[in-house]
């Protein structure tokens, strides 16, 4: 199954299910940013939309309160994202490994890690 689009809001819903697990529309509402707060009508109606995308699972219910869990993982999202993102760029990654590096968002530890994908990479490469 491919990753729905997903609004800014949503993301940060599904943050929150990834972050603590399972959760009530009340407890995603108080997780929002403290700089973000959202009203929990706007709450309910974007886990709706989520679970409308299968996005998200109502997995019981503990009183009146229904239960929701995110049903994709955070790297699913990451990717499609990343994708959408390069694919602004032509599918290039040059233009935004240079920003990266010219805004010092770059570490040497993050070019390592690469090194080593790399590396492993072209490892599997020659054993195919």
């Amino acid at each position: 199954m491919g990753s729905p689009k997903l609004s800014r809001l949503e993301l940060t819903i599904l943050e929150a299910l990834w972050t603590y697990g399972p959760s009530s529309i009340r407890e995603i509402q108080e997780r929002f940013p403290q700089d973000s707060p959202q009203a929990y009508t706007t709450v309910q109606t974007m886990v709706n939309r989520l679970e409308a995308k299968k996005a998200v699972v109502r997995i019981k219910k503990i009183g009146g309160a229904h239960i929701y869990d995110a049903t994709l993982s955070r790297k699913v999202v990451q990717r499609r994202l990343i994708d959408d993102f390069l694919s602004i760029f032509g599918g290039r990654p040059q233009p935004i490994m240079a920003r990266f590096i010219e805004t010092g968002k770059l570490t040497l530890e993050d070019i390592q890690r690469a090194e080593k994908l790399v590396r492993n990479l072209a490892s599997k490469a020659e054993k195919s």
